[in-house]
């Protein structure tokens, strides 16, 4: 029997470049940074100062008040991305169907402020004091039940964490469900909330943040020469991913086909890429043999792109000895949105399927002295206009996680 297929309906993202997703595919494709100084707290003290906060956001506006305030900011994140979502995709879920609505979200840190807060306060105040949501503020797998007690989807629920490649694993295990037959329909994503002070310093510690405190907009620049470091971002992103005999039966409109995916491990080093790229080389391969495809018919590559010395060297790698001398496009929205960890493979799943929609390559920004070690076409700077049929996105985690993703023309 020939396996379904798998097709993506609905869009929802909240971004440092824009509080939905025609706002932040506006601001990508005509290069404008998110990233700024701290504005949510103290940051003076600290040797990083800038980041990558999602500007403007009112919870407010879009939950209920009281629910709101029992929420960290990952879940409130996540729900506004989930809502847009299935606005978008005009999808009601009803009681006969809801056990075949599924949701896949993760979150790759979870409650990082609701922890810090509530060590504080058993510290300072004892015991007795630290509050009953706590519990479910934190844990990462909380976002995933939340939308299925705002939506009513009753069918497969779970949470991925793996850390930076976690939204590509939740995109791609929601599609291989779907094919096999377990699910119509399901929410799938990522979201993040670790701009804090303790990610920010935990972050630094490592020597993985940038430290260009006194130009925050041209921090992150992936691929160049003097790059030195990532910026630490917040965001969310959900798709509706459904299967094309449910979206058909429904009307709804397709926006592309989820065609590939793969997923590998370097089994090399907590935080550092294999030599060369290996694994991430693997997962990108495994996407195209999923897909059906050559190398060739990758029309634009959304890399992970960093900003970090050995990740982008490695991913550079890995693409030249997957692609060749005939390697398609390659850019970094994280020059403009910052690291959004656990939420970038939703985020970024989303801009591929703009770029095949619009014919528009979203640049690479910040991009001035090229690099030996990365020697292909990053779009420097500035859009540019190019038919795609599919589109590859890569994610890679610390523990040596490693996703690709394919996203192609619905045909």
């Amino acid at each position: 029997m020939a396996q379904r297929r798998v097709v993506v309906t609905g869009l929802g993202a909240i971004t440092p470049v824009g509080l939905d997703v025609p706002s932040t595919w506006d601001a990508i494709i005509h290069g404008r940074s998110g990233i700024a100084q701290v504005q949510r707290f103290e940051s003076d003290d600290l040797d990083v100062r800038i980041a990558g906060e999602v500007k403007g956001f009112d919870p407010n506006q879009y939950l209920d008040r009281k629910e709101a305030r029992r929420m960290d900011r990952f879940l409130q994140l996540g729900l506004v991305a989930a809502q847009e979502a299935m606005r978008d995709a005009e999808l009601k879920i009803t009681p006969d169907e809801a056990d075949k609505v599924g949701v896949i979200v993760g979150s790759g840190i979870g409650g990082i402020s609701t922890i810090v807060d509530a060590a504080i306060t058993l510290h300072t105040r004892g015991p007795d004091r630290v509050g009953p949501f706590v519990v479910p503020m934190m844990l990462p797998d909380m976002l995933a039940g939340m939308i299925a007690i705002q939506t009513g989807a009753k069918g497969t629920n779970f949470a991925v964490a793996s850390a930076c490649a976690t939204a590509g694993h939740a995109l791609g295990e929601a599609a291989a469900i779907i094919r096999r037959g377990d699910a119509e329909v399901i929410l799938a994503g990522g979201a993040e909330a670790p701009v804090t002070r303790i990610g920010l310093a935990a972050f630094d510690s490592m020597r993985a943040l940038s430290r260009r405190n006194d130009e925050p907009s041209r921090a992150s620049r992936p691929f160049d020469a003097e790059r030195d470091g990532f910026v630490l971002a917040e965001a969310a992103g959900v798709l509706v991913v459904e299967s094309l005999e449910h979206a058909t039966r429904r009307d709804a409109h397709i926006y592309a086909e989820i065609t590939g995916y793969g997923s590998t491990a370097d089994a090399y080093h907590i935080t550092a890429p294999s030599e060369g790229g290996e694994g991430a080389a693997r997962a990108m391969w495994a996407a195209i043999r999923r897909a059906g495809l050559q190398p060739g018919d990758i029309g634009y590559i959304n890399a992970h792109g960093t900003s970090t010395p050995h990740n982008d060297r490695a991913e550079s790698q890995a693409i030249r000895s997957v692609f060749g001398e005939h390697a398609p496009p390659v850019s970094s929205t994280k020059s403009m949105t910052g690291h959004l960890i656990g939420a970038s493979g939703a985020v970024e799943a989303i801009i591929c399927i703009k770029t095949i929609l619009e014919g528009c390559l979203p640049p690479t920004i910040n991009y001035e002295h090229p690099d030996p070690d990365c020697d292909l076409d990053y779009v420097p700077n500035v859009a540019r206009s190019k038919r795609v049929n599919a589109a590859l996105s890569n994610s890679f985690g610390f523990g040596g996680h490693n996703t690709a993703l394919i996203v192609s023309r619905y045909e």
